[in-house]
């Protein structure tokens, strides 16, 4: 498997937007597996978004598609600053429950 973690500082007042705009059908997300989405105890600004993918193919088809950088675009305009991006493999995993908004 394999994904990414990005720490994505928000504009004040953006999260309800920033949740609709990472909504999507699974179309171009072939390999996907799950994202979530943490909102810092520091500062509820601040939200951490992991996304795995089967493969790291599967990651790089998605994040290099149209669609996704058209996505991207509309997110990145409630970002308060660019996201700080970690791709890698995911070399454990320990899944219990889906979690819920």
């Amino acid at each position: 498997m394999y994904g990414t973690v990005a720490r994505m500082k928000l504009k004040p007042g953006s999260e309800e937007k920033m949740m609709k705009a990472m909504e999507g059908s699974e179309a171009g997300r072939i390999g996907h597996i799950a994202t979530y989405v943490f909102k810092s105890d520091a500062d509820p600004d601040v939200h951490f978004v992991t996304t795995i993918f089967e493969s790291k193919s599967a990651y790089k088809k998605f994040a290099d598609s149209p669609e996704q950088d058209k996505r991207f675009h509309q997110l990145r305009e409630l970002l308060a600053a660019d996201p700080d991006w970690h791709d890698g493999e995911v070399i454990h995993h320990d899944t219990k429950v889906a979690a819920t908004r």
